[in-house]
């Protein structure tokens, strides 16, 4: 009784004093927050704390469009990951954190777009930052949402621009992030009204070669000795988009067997397929990434096997993707010819990219 009376208080006070461009404090109580069952909350250095070690706690009955989200965390140089999550949807998400063990790297700070409970920070490289943060004390991490686009701050300096939001979600739950162990205070939210900005839409910056269509089938768990061509080359598959820079996130269209548990999860393939039609026999330059491995077959013979997994090529390998890193050559016979790619990963980012270009050999 006691629970549904903070409850009905909780939403009653947001309804009343949530409104445009008016800052709200959300304490660190149990009748604010929705946390997992290891969370703490408790003072700690004269404040309301959530201790939240792993996973995210969801600000109770609150959903959010734009504004600036504001939390203070302390300083912790053991490993961890602490940060923002906003326009939650079910298992979607956008997501900002710092990386305290990363201070004055290149990746100190870091966006993600979660899909399907996946992180998949390997295929957005350019949204992160170089940041120092306090060795003591208390960070604050402050992230200033409009529309489409993030501003991140980090104890009042400007760390990042995040310019084009992944999920689509236009409103959303709010909360915190943790991987390990965090502890955070001082909770609060400003909502405002969108402000318009002008500028080139990217959509319309594009490059032909790209390939922008894949046909893919459903998530399977990977095993090697049981990867047979004829089988999966006859599985039911869907019409999926890229996004503009060819880069298909494939965990926003399929949900893995093993999902949510970082490098705890086991490995899960989907197949990307494209068709080529020729009117002779002819070359065709196919440059392409990946993530986490992949082999490429072409009409059911394969051409590469690769592994570009995080830490694949030493602990500071990350996996990152690039749409020219790897090239085949391709043999195409006149008519139709099908690539299929395995697509196969663990954690931290599933993605292909590719493009096809017309080849003339040099005598």
């Amino acid at each position: 009784m006691t629970k549904i009376l903070y409850s009905i208080i909780a939403i009653f006070s947001f309804q009343i004093v949530f409104g445009q461009d008016s800052l709200v404090k959300i304490d660190m109580l149990d009748s604010n927050w929705i946390i997992p069952e290891n969370a703490i909350f408790e003072n700690f250095d004269n404040k309301k704390t959530l201790l939240l070690k792993g996973k995210r706690a969801t600000v109770r009955n609150l959903q959010f469009t734009n504004g600036t989200i504001e939390v203070d965390i302390y300083a912790n140089f053991a490993r961890s990951f602490a940060g923002i999550t906003f326009r939650k949807q079910n298992d979607d998400m956008e997501e900002v954190y710092m990386r305290m063990h990363k201070s004055a790297q290149v990746d100190a700070i870091q966006y993600t777009p979660i899909f399907n409970n996946e992180s998949n920070w390997q295929l957005y490289r350019e949204y992160q930052a170089q940041v120092t943060f306090k060795n003591k004390g208390w960070n604050t991490l402050r992230i200033e949402v409009n529309n489409k686009s993030v501003e991140v701050f980090v104890n009042n300096q400007k760390t990042m621009t995040i310019d084009n939001l992944r999920t689509g979600h236009h409103t959303g739950e709010i909360g915190l992030f943790a991987l390990f162990s965090n502890r955070f205070s001082n909770f609060r939210v400003t909502p405002k009204d969108v402000v318009d900005k002008t500028g080139s839409d990217p959509d319309t910056l594009s490059d032909p070669s790209i390939i922008k269509k894949w046909e893919i089938t459903k998530a399977n768990p990977y095993k090697a000795e049981e990867l047979d061509f004829e089988k999966f080359s006859n599985e039911k598959f869907m019409t999926v988009e890229t996004e503009i820079s060819g880069l298909l996130p494939i965990s926003k269209y399929v949900k893995k067997t093993s999902s949510g548990n970082f490098e705890q999860n086991t490995d899960d393939f989907i197949v990307a397929s494209t068709t080529i039609h020729t009117n002779e026999e002819e070359t065709k330059l196919f440059s392409f990434d990946y993530s986490d491995k992949i082999i490429v077959y072409l009409n059911g013979k394969i051409y590469f096997e690769g592994n570009n997994s995080f830490r694949a090529k030493g602990m500071q390998y990350t996996g990152h993707m690039g749409i020219n890193t790897n090239k085949l050559y391709l043999p195409l016979k006149k008519g139709i010819n099908r690539i299929h790619c395995v697509v196969i990963d663990k954690a931290n980012g599933w993605g292909l990219m590719a493009k096809l270009e017309s080849y003339v050999l040099q005598r």
